[in-house]
């Protein structure tokens, strides 16, 4: 490792962290009991990830009287220089691991805001020592992650919540208030389209010598990603368009433009799943030739057995300028969709489409929206909002109260889309000898059967290399933590 004064040893990491566990009746005196936290008291938080989103994320939590700071964590100075502006008795800290060695007696809770290949290890070691933790989307870099963390809120006994902020919003709750009405009817198809990439993706690795900025630790911000040089083609945010650290278009707004369907379809996951590149958008071919990266463009197709065993139900995904048809019912001048994006729900009586987030539910044609009684408000609303019902729900303590995202929902869902992830990259690992669409070699789809219970690929061993990865040493996930 390039600073090995700085780096905390597994060793060290693993010993202090399970001694701090096994002694957690040595605890503040406001803390009732393991991941209690006495309503009149503050629910202290640290923010592991303070820069960027962290910061709003930071911001977002100190608007309630009942929360405070007490610890900051960043890997780059110049991002993290307004959280540590607007919370100057905040304690800083550059790694993870030590804020937990050192302050795990000093905060009830934590927020994760990293990059995507941080956020499992950084959430599961402090869910370990009972800390409550809101972890942005998407919830794990990996399938694997993903089933660890939705077993982990359980084990621990903590409040949870995934950053998608749309899971707390009226217009979802209201989408689901007309389609149990009946409104549709039996939904067999869903379209999910965005606007991202909005970074640059589907490009050769980076290459070059560059010096790493004094305020910025390289090897910490790596985390358990393999070693590499330092290259300003990563930071500070289009490290989401490299497989090594982030979840491309898919990670980044499935976790918004998805939600819907899960909070009202009876599925959890997917059995099948294919993707398709456009080979028009891939000169020579060379984009398959880019391993480490997710492609410009992509569509995905998911099959999911519903739960209630009548039949399935086929949810497509399209990202990078690529989006499905135009349904027959939208008029000529009205929007598909909103700005970044939308979710078209086809069903055996109709059609509804929601916006980002799942707001704006409308039935197509939109004209039935005047002409149809809408169904009574059934669903409990947070007019707090996401950030501040996790806060409540810490307050109040485990099993007192709920949230619209809890890792129990949220890890099932990330797993569902991250699936999506590894048939892209088993398509590039497929294709990347192949030349171009003239090849007769060439792949342009590629069909992946999944094994929930198993979590493995049954028909293309090769992808499950991407359902679990390794970590580099000194980096590592809590002791004894099983699925």
């Amino acid at each position: 490792m390039s600073d090995k004064k700085k780096e905390i040893s597994r060793r060290n990491f693993v010993k202090s962290t399970s001694l701090a566990a096994s002694g957690f009746m040595i605890v503040p005196r406001h803390v009732l009991g393991r991941g209690f936290v006495a309503p009149s008291d503050k629910l202290n938080i640290a923010g592991i990830g303070a820069g960027g989103k962290g910061e709003d994320d930071l911001k977002n939590f100190s608007q309630s009287p009942k929360v405070n700071v007490v610890a900051l964590c960043d890997v780059d100075d110049r991002r993290s220089a307004k959280s540590r502006e607007r919370f100057p008795k905040a304690k800083y800290y550059k790694d993870f691991r030590e804020l937990l060695e050192k302050e795990h007696k000093h905060f009830d809770a934590c927020n994760v805001s990293t990059p995507d290949n941080i956020h499992a290890i950084a959430a599961l070691n402090a869910m370990s020592l009972g800390k409550h933790v809101y972890c942005q989307k998407p919830l794990t870099h990996d399938i694997y992650e993903a089933r660890l963390m939705a077993a982990a809120a359980k084990k621990y006994k903590v409040v949870t919540q995934m950053g998608n902020q749309g899971g707390s919003s009226d217009g979802v709750r209201q989408a689901k208030e007309m389609y149990e009405a009946g409104m549709i009817g039996d939904v067999h198809t869903v379209q999910v389209w965005t606007d991202r990439p909005i970074w640059p993706q589907g490009l050769p690795t980076p290459t070059g010598k560059f010096e790493v900025p004094k305020e910025l630790d390289w090897n910490l911000w790596l985390g358990p990603a393999k070693y590499i040089d330092y290259n300003p083609a990563y930071v500070p945010w289009s490290w989401r368009g490299w497989s090594a650290f982030g979840t491309g278009a898919l990670g980044d707004m499935a976790c918004h433009m998805m939600d819907p369907v899960f909070r009202l379809l009876p599925i959890d996951f997917p059995s099948e799943v294919e993707c398709s590149i456009p080979t028009t958008w891939m000169p020579d071919g060379k984009e398959a030739k880019y391993p480490d990266g997710y492609p410009s463009a992509s569509m995905i197709h998911l099959k999911y057995p519903r739960k209630d065993g009548n039949g399935e139900i086929k949810v497509s995904w399209y990202d990078g300028g690529l989006l499905p048809n135009l349904p027959d019912e939208l008029l000529p001048d009205e929007q598909f969709g909103g700005d970044d994006g939308g979710c078209l729900f086809i069903g055996t009586k109709g059609k509804m489409i929601v916006d980002c987030y799942g707001e704006r539910p409308r039935l197509l044609p939109t004209k039935l929206m005047k002409e149809t009684t809408m169904p009574p408000k059934t669903l409990a609303r947070v007019p707090e909002g996401h950030y501040l019902q996790w806060v409540n729900a810490c307050i109040a303590g485990y099993g007192n109260a709920t949230t619209s995202s809890p890792f129990e929902y949220a890890g099932p869902f990330t797993e569902s889309i991250l699936i999506g992830n590894l048939a892209i990259r088993s398509w590039i690992l497929e294709n990347k000898n192949k030349k171009t669409k003239d090849d007769p070699d060439y792949l342009g789809r590629k069909k992946l059967i999944w094994d929930a219970k198993n979590m493995k690929i049954t028909n293309f061993d090769e992808a499950n290399q991407f359902v679990k990865r390794e970590y580099r040493d000194g980096w590592s996930l809590p002791a004894g933590l099983t699925i």
